[in-house]
């Protein structure tokens, strides 16, 4: 059985901090170095126009600048291509760094390798960023997405991959792991912020 909450091991943070992933201009940047010197949140979407994503990343863009401390930053990582970054910052509002993992090797050295499109299961509670119904949600994602950048279709991302949240730095450790199990599973932000000892 996986254990979503498992912190990656030192190679796996090793190999992981050697991977590049693309910024809003298709600039290679080493993920490591994301966290060399900082305490860095690292939130990692599904693919670019998935809609409940969108409505966690901007609840997570409401956090004040004030809440993060000096040393500690927030970072979005989607597994589509770079073009769409510049459109979801916009979209979501979220003004710090956002990437792009096209070819999900962070993914999946971090251990974000299950797929599936499978919604909040029976009987367990939604996440409070949820505040559309499923058939609002998947209409949202097409407006927001591909209906309203169509030169953008096809370049979102694989739609089943999963993401989650880490915590990483400084240097490479990791202290804080929560990989998504369903399609509407990142971690309460609140909590998130709490993992990393801020208060909001």
């Amino acid at each position: 059985m996986t254990d979503f909450s498992a912190v990656p091991q030192a190679n796996a943070i090793s190999q992981a901090a050697q991977l590049e992933v693309l910024d809003a201009n298709g600039n290679s940047v080493r993920f490591g170095s994301l966290f060399e010197d900082t305490t860095t949140i690292v939130v990692f979407i599904r693919h670019f126009f998935c809609g409940s994503c969108q409505d966690y990343v901007v609840q997570l863009a409401s956090v004040q600048p004030e809440v993060l401390k000096a040393g500690k930053k927030v970072v979005v990582i989607g597994c589509g291509d770079w073009q769409p970054i510049q459109f979801y910052a916009e979209t979501t509002g979220f003004q710090g760094p956002i990437f792009a993992d096209p070819t999900r090797k962070l993914y999946v050295t971090l251990g974000m390798t299950i797929e599936n499109l499978q919604g909040t299961p029976a009987g367990e509670k939604r996440r409070s960023y949820l505040q559309r119904g499923d058939i609002s949600n998947a209409l949202a994602s097409i407006w927001r997405g591909p209906l309203k950048k169509p030169t953008l279709m096809g370049k979102q991302g694989n739609i089943s991959q999963l993401g989650g949240e880490f915590i990483f730095g400084p240097g490479q450790q990791c202290s804080f792991a929560a990989r998504m199990r369903h399609t509407q599973d990142h971690v309460e932000i609140s909590d998130l912020m709490k993992a990393a000892g801020l208060e909001l």
